[in-house]
């Protein structure tokens, strides 16, 4: 394989990586917002409010990112509904978030570029203590 057909492939592999975390944080973004009107208590409610604005944070980071390489905004998609009732969504946020800090921690761990590497090992901590705060819920409900 020649240089330049290496560097494509790394880069789709970067925008492919991008989009799936771009969709992923889209999801929770949406879901996160149907689970706090479903809490129990304003004070889950709340938390369940912090959370999604660190999605939407790393939505906008990871989307800025995507733009920077692409030159292009990312177009995200809904690809599973969210589950419908409090309890569910507990369990599959916890389930996800869970997930996606192994995904992230991968994708920090495969590329050079400071930026990406910074943006997903932050992002993942961010998804560790999220995940924490839906199996308290999940314990105590």
């Amino acid at each position: 394989m020649n240089h330049s057909s290496m560097q494509s492939s790394a880069n789709m592999e970067i925008l492919n990586d991008l989009s799936k975390a771009i969709n992923g944080e889209y999801h929770a973004i949406y879901c996160y917002e149907l689970l706090a009107n479903q809490a129990p208590n304003s004070w889950v409610k709340n938390r369940i409010l912090e959370i999604r604005n660190d999605e939407i944070r790393h939505y906008q980071t990871f989307a800025q990112i995507y733009s920077s390489l692409t030159g292009n905004q990312p177009s995200p998609q809904i690809t599973q509904p969210c589950p419908n009732d409090y309890k569910s969504g507990v369990q599959a946020a916890f389930v996800d978030e869970q997930e996606t800090v192994d995904f992230y921690h991968e994708i920090a761990r495969r590329y050079n570029n400071e930026n990406i590497r910074n943006a997903f090992t932050h992002a993942s901590a961010d998804e560790q203590n999220h995940a924490v705060w839906f199996l308290y819920f999940m314990n105590h409900q």
